[in-house]
């Protein structure tokens, strides 16, 4: 009964902190974002938000984000399917944090003769599984266009879509190269092979570049798309 209930004990602490940490990094790169366009558009940034006059280079935005989400007023329009309408940030979000699970965050640790792998979910095709979960995470965005009954809100979400999946593509297709070097799909093998064949890496630069071009494609789009 003790070993069951360490068990879960292991496995609850693993999923919690990798929520944890998903969240709390999603903040913060919020406000790596935001000033990484601000340094691009040659401006300052956000930097308003502040706690007792200290502003600590706007660090306080990602926390002000949230108290601002949380306590906003739940608009939903007269004419959209409402549990659909409420139904669709929800799988965007589960989807975007389930697909964490799969991605080791350390090694394995070996305690009183127990092996504890440092990944919420261990899955042999876990780059496989981590595509799927992204993947489905489109139909929130769609789904929150087509339920408001807005044309303009479903065209929003289908460009939206239609950004994220050109993004998945060349991500996916940088990832796969890394997939065949090792010639597994275990997140967690591939990261232990990869410190034992450092020239394995070099080829993987070239399609490094790829996917962070990728990132900043989105970043770009997303903040000339916003204009008017």
């Amino acid at each position: 009964m003790s070993a069951t209930l360490t068990d879960l004990g292991i496995a609850l602490g693993r999923v919690g902190f990798v929520m944890l940490f998903v969240l709390n990094m999603g903040g913060l790169l919020t406000w790596v974002e935001r000033k990484q366009s601000a340094v691009m558009q040659d401006r300052i940034g956000a930097n308003r938000a502040s706690i007792f006059g200290l502003r600590l280079f706007g660090l306080f935005h990602p926390l002000a984000d949230a108290i601002k989400m949380l306590t906003k007023e739940d608009f939903v329009p007269a004419r959209a399917d409402r549990a659909l309408f409420n139904l669709a940030p929800l799988v965007s979000v589960v989807f975007a944090l389930v697909a964490f699970a799969a991605i080791p965050f350390g090694d394995v640790l070996r305690v009183g003769g127990r092996e504890i792998p440092l990944q919420a979910v261990t899955l042999n095709a876990g780059i496989l599984y981590v595509f799927a979960m992204l993947s489905l995470g489109v139909y929130g965005v769609m789904m929150a266009g087509w339920a408001s009954a807005n044309n303009y809100a479903l065209l929003g979400g289908q460009r939206a879509a239609a950004l994220m999946i050109t993004a998945e593509v060349a991500i996916g297709a940088s990832i796969m190269g890394v997939a065949m070097t090792y010639g597994s799909l275990d997140m967690m093998e591939i990261v232990q092979l990869d410190r034992l064949r450092a020239e394995a890496r070099l080829p993987q630069r070239f399609l490094g570049n790829v996917q962070v071009g990728a990132e900043v494609q989105v970043g770009v789009n997303g903040v000339v798309l916003r204009f008017p």
